[in-house]
């Protein structure tokens, strides 16, 4: 593994399918089996509950009704539920469409685009000190300076520390007038660095651990509406973060497969080689 984890510090995605190939052993026949002692998750989704985070103006939340839960006739249990929320709440995908007319919905969305080589930008410092603060294009030239330069197809997450404010809304949002998402401050990626991203790396996803690809007090939204001509889906409210490398991991983010979907819940994860 020490020789995975040197290949695994330049972001790329023949070393993301040695890291995966790396859990999977032959066994009996054709067959394999998936052997997790090489590799850490960190799961990177909040749970949807009754306190999830949803945009102001979202006219509902996260719902869960219980359709059955206890014994039955027969003597066995048994519980059931239906489940509603708006697509864009939550540890969840913007799909390209949300954005970009004719773009990709959710379902459409290659499984390449899915799962593959991941990097964080760590904007905390930054972040602590202006809730505004926006990835610039000279904070991704300096990572690129001590990591060599993004690849195309890579997860690019940022990191701003706002995930411990999870799930306080008025802490997390910056506000929390309800129907009302005019006053909201927190951090993300800037427009010029979603250029460079997307334009010029060619990344795969943006994901973020704040409620937006674009930052609280954006009106016009375009680092959405970059990454969406580009059909580059997002991830929003992603958790821990912090507990991710800059590089050498493997990211996996499937959301929900709705056909024509703008969004879904997303259960997204980290793959980390063992030290």
């Amino acid at each position: 593994m020490p020789r995975l984890h040197c290949l695994l510090r330049r972001p790329n995605r023949v070393a993301a399918l040695v890291l995966v190939a790396g859990v999977l052993r032959p066994a009996a026949g054709d067959a394999q089996t998936i052997d997790l002692s090489a590799a850490r998750l960190v799961d990177l989704t909040h749970p949807f509950n009754a306190s999830t985070v949803y945009w102001p103006t979202s006219p509902a939340g996260f719902r869960l009704d219980t359709l059955a839960w206890g014994p039955t006739e027969g003597g066995y249990f048994y519980g059931a539920a239906s489940l509603a929320t708006p697509e864009h709440g939550g540890t969840h995908l913007d799909a390209p469409v949300h954005f970009g007319e004719g773009r990709r919905s959710t379902a459409e969305i290659p499984l390449e685009q899915l799962v593959g080589p991941a990097v964080v930008l760590d904007v905390s410092g930054q972040a602590a000190a202006d809730p505004d603060y926006r990835l610039t294009r000279e904070d991704v030239l300096r990572f690129e300076a001590r990591h060599g330069l993004i690849s195309p197809g890579t997860i690019v997450l940022l990191r701003t520390g706002w995930g411990v404010r999870w799930p306080d809304r008025k802490a997390y949002l910056g506000d929390d007038t309800p129907g009302d998402a005019s006053a909201l401050r927190f951090p993300s990626f800037g427009e010029e660095a979603a250029r460079l991203l997307v334009e010029e790396r060619g990344v795969a996803l943006l994901g973020a651990d704040v409620a937006s690809i674009d930052y609280g007090r954006s009106m016009d939204f375009p680092v959405h509406r970059i990454a969406a001509a580009a059909n580059v889906p997002g991830l929003e409210n992603l958790a821990r973060l912090d507990e991710l490398p800059e590089t050498g991991f493997v990211v996996v983010a499937l959301p929900m497969k709705i056909e024509g979907g703008t969004g879904g819940p997303l259960r997204a994860i980290a793959i980390l080689p063992l030290e």
